[in-house]
């Protein structure tokens, strides 16, 4: 299946994290040594399950690396519009292409194991649209200070992820909903006001369960939507605010550190071995 990461938005003065970004790509950011998506293409190096890797938004001349071959496209300016150009470069690569991961560029704690589980997860049905959700206990235990935005269901408190499986139809079809739907995707209750307002209601009023939200969503826009619930926070994790990027870079520091330890380790025990 082939990746296709956004990494095109440009921190505006008033941004939170414009004092960060000294007018490049989000992106780019510093974390823990490394431009933000670097550690996103890391994790889709290491997977099984990802063939081809199109970057929207950086250029080759970025510094980016990733061991599997990688396309990169302009910012088309609108987020619908870099994965409708995402979507068209894997059915130019692959015209069998079915289904491709939608990865944003800002949750560097993703690990290649969880991009491998999603697509074996999602490979189970034949949906549309596969949607990740975090419940709100599963965020608070892996980062209790992340002061996430949380969706009150009937049934429980969730957040979305920021990786996504989904069929190409869709780069075809309810377009201008689409547009919507991105476009208000940091507010849940005008996401489900521009798919009714008797789903805003019941949401408004913690009437409606994750199960429940799904069908009718996806019964009033027309796909078949599958929700996946998360038990893992770092798909879920992505950096919004300068409290989440320090979080961020914090947890991989000391990640790294470990790594480097255990490395030393490693190469110890192979000296003494000879």
């Amino acid at each position: 299946m082939d990746a296709i990461v956004t990494a095109g938005g440009i921190p505006q003065p008033g941004d939170p994290l414009y004092e960060f970004s000294n007018g490049s790509s989000k992106a780019l950011i510093d974390v823990a040594g490394k431009p933000m998506v670097q550690w996103v293409l890391d994790a889709l190096s290491n997977s099984k399950k990802v063939d081809n890797v199109i970057v929207i938004g950086a250029s080759p001349k970025s510094g980016l690396t990733c061991s599997k071959p990688v396309h990169y496209i302009s910012n088309q300016g609108r987020m619908l519009a870099n994965i409708v150009a995402g979507v068209n470069k894997s059915i130019e690569l692959n015209k069998k292409s079915e289904y491709v991961l939608i990865v944003s560029s800002d949750i560097p704690a993703l690990k290649a194991d969880m991009v491998d589980w999603l697509v074996e997860t999602a490979q189970q049905t034949k949906d549309d649209l596969y949607y990740g959700v975090c419940p709100r206990e599963v965020m608070e235990a892996r980062y209790p200070d992340s002061k996430r935005t949380y969706t009150k269901l009937k049934d429980m408190e969730l957040c979305g992820a920021d990786i996504s499986v989904i069929h190409v139809s869709m780069a075809t079809t309810h377009l201008d909903l689409w547009e919507q739907l991105i476009g208000t995707r940091k507010s849940p209750l005008k996401q489900a006001a521009a798919v009714g307002w008797d789903i805003l209601f019941k949401l408004a009023i913690r009437q409606i369960g994750l199960q429940e939200l799904v069908e009718k969503a996806s019964a009033r826009i027309g796909i078949k939507g599958r929700a996946i619930i998360w038990s893992q926070a770092e798909p879920c994790m992505d950096v919004d605010k300068p409290h989440q990027l320090e979080i961020m870079r914090e947890d991989l520091a000391r990640q790294k550190k470990k790594a480097a330890a255990a490395e030393k380790r490693l190469q110890n025990k192979a000296v003494k071995k000879k």
